[in-house]
């Protein structure tokens, strides 16, 4: 059994499709940027174990290239979308960032 193509959807399932991407998206790049920060604290911090951290960020690159790759297959509209969620909660995480920073 075969999935129908993006483009073969309803609109109402089409528009429900993006919505789920953008949201995926935005869920994605909180979990990926929030990761970035504490990494980035851990590697400044020192004492950490270097190998867990970089297990972490090569586990964060793996995540995000992933969800990427599957929105892909759906279409470049799925896939654009799902960027431009990422690039929503990149804004938001580094908002956060500049008022919990000294």
């Amino acid at each position: 059994m075969s999935l129908p193509s993006f483009d073969a959807l309803p609109v109402w399932a089409m528009a429900l499709s993006l919505a789920a991407h953008l949201a995926a998206g935005i869920g994605f790049g909180v979990l990926y940027f929030r990761g970035l920060w504490w990494n980035t604290r851990r590697f400044t911090q020192g004492g950490e174990r270097v190998t867990t951290t970089i297990a972490l960020m090569l586990g964060r690159f793996a995540l995000l290239g992933g969800a990427l790759t599957l929105a892909s297959l759906e279409g470049a509209l799925p896939l654009l979308v799902m960027a431009l969620g990422i690039l929503i909660a990149r804004s938001v995480v580094i908002r956060k960032v500049r008022e919990a920073a000294p």
